[in-house]
C-alpha cells in the first residue's frame, strides 16, 4: 500500500480568496476549438487498442467528448504527491525547479518511445490525505490548505502543465469532499483523481484495508463534472480512478461515460514487470471503461528482484497502450 501523510497540526480548508497570482489567466491549449475531429478522434482512439484480441477494446459505444478533448490526442505524463511528505511522491521529494527539470525529462522519453502521441506534463496532487487518526473532523481525513493548492498551480504554470486535484477521502465520501474544490475544477487546466484504496466504507482504518468505490460514488463525480464543463463553458474534464485490486471498484459495468468527462482507470499497482502487467491486465484492461493508466514507482517498483522499472517502450506494449502514465 502506498503510505499515508501524517501531520501533526490538523489543517482545514484556509476561507480565503485565491491569491493574485492564482487568478492570472494564463495561456492555455486545453481551451477548447469550434469543433472536434471526430474522424481522427476515432482513429486514434482504436490505435490505442494496440492489437488487443479480446474484442474488448477499443470500448464499444464510448461517447464522443466535446470540443477541446486531450484524450487521445495527447498522452498525459504525470508527477504525483504531496508538498508536505517526501514519501508519497516526486511532488514532495524536490525543490519545484528540480521536480520540473525532470517532469521535462520524462516527457521527452515518452515522446520519444511513441513519437506519434505527444504528451502534456501534468501535476498530480493529492489535496484530501487519508489518515490513521481519525482528527478534529472524525473522518480520518486530512484537506490540504488553499494555500497548498494554490501552490500546486503556480507550480505547473511554467510547464503549461495540467493539474490533477485527487482524494483519497477516509471516513468521508466524494459526495462531500468534492464539491469543496469547485473553484479550482472550474479551471480549464485543473482535472480530477479519487483513490478507492483509501475510501474505507467499511470502517477500517486507513492503511489497514483497502477500500472500495462503487460504480455510483464514480458516476456521481462524472456527473457533477459534467455540469461544471457545461455550467463554465469548460473542455472535457479528465477523471482518474486508482486500482489494482478487484474490489477497489464494484459494478464497473454500471460505470456510466459522458461527453465532458473522459474517464481513466489508472493502474496503481506496485512491484516487479509480470506483477503490474497481471494486475493490468486482470483488473483495467479486462474490465473495460474508457481509456487506461499506468502508475510507475521509482522506489517500490525497483525493491525486489528483477529491481527494474518498466521502461516506456515496456509499457506501451500493453493491450490497450495506456494514456495516462503517472510516476510517484
Amino acid at each position: 500500500m502506498k503510505n499515508i501523510l501524517r501531520l501533526s497540526a490538523t489543517l482545514a480548508f484556509a476561507a480565503v480568496t485565491f491569491s493574485a497570482s492564482a487568478q492570472t489567466t494564463q495561456p492555455d491549449s486545453t481551451l477548447k476549438p469550434a469543433t472536434l475531429d471526430t474522424a481522427r478522434y476515432d482513429s486514434l482512439y482504436k490505435r490505442l487498442a494496440n492489437g488487443d484480441k479480446t474484442g474488448k477494446w477499443p470500448v464499444k459505444n464510448a461517447p464522443l467528448p466535446k470540443a477541446g478533448a486531450i484524450l487521445p490526442f495527447y498522452r498525459v505524463v504525470a508527477y504525483y504527491g504531496n508538498m508536505y511528505s517526501k514519501n508519497m511522491g516526486v511532488l514532495g521529494q524536490y525543490d519545484p525547479a528540480t521536480m520540473r527539470e525532470k517532469l521535462k525529462a520524462e516527457v521527452k522519453n515518452w515522446e520519444a518511445a511513441d513519437p506519434g502521441t505527444p504528451v502534456k506534463p501534468a501535476l498530480h496532487y493529492i489535496c484530501v490525505t487519508a489518515q490513521a487518526d481519525a482528527g478534529s473532523n472524525g473522518l480520518h481525513n486530512l484537506r490540504m490548505p488553499f494555500s497548498q493548492i494554490d501552490k500546486a498551480i503556480e507550480m505547473a504554470k511554467p510547464l503549461n502543465a495540467l493539474v490533477f486535484l485527487d482524494i483519497q477521502v477516509g471516513y468521508s465520501t466524494v459526495q462531500k469532499e468534492l464539491p469543496l474544490l469547485e473553484k479550482y475544477l472550474k479551471m480549464p487546466n485543473v482535472h480530477f483523481g479519487i483513490d478507492p484504496e483509501f475510501s474505507m466504507k467499511e470502517g477500517s482504518v486507513p492503511g489497514k484495508r483497502i477500500g472500495t468505490f462503487d460504480a455510483d460514488d464514480i458516476n456521481y463525480v462524472t456527473k457533477y463534472l459534467s455540469k461544471l464543463c457545461d455550467k463554465y463553458n469548460l473542455p472535457p474534464k479528465i477523471f482518474v480512478v486508482h486500482r489494482f485490486t478487484k474490489r477497489m471498484v464494484t459494478n464497473y459495468k454500471d460505470i456510466k461515460l459522458d461527453s465532458n468527462v473522459q474517464f481513466v482507470m489508472d493502474m496503481d499497482g506496485w512491484g516487479g514487470p509480470e506483477l503490474k502487467k497481471g494486475t493490468y491486465k486482470a483488473y483495467v484492461a479486462g474490465e473495460p471503461v474508457q481509456f487506461t493508466g499506468f502508475k510507475l514507482f521509482y522506489k517500490n517498483d525497483i525493491k525486489k528482484v528483477p529491481n527494474h522499472m518498466m521502461t516506456p517502450k515496456e509499457v506501451l506494449m500493453l493491450k490497450p497502450a495506456p494514456i495516462y502514465i503517472q510516476y510517484q
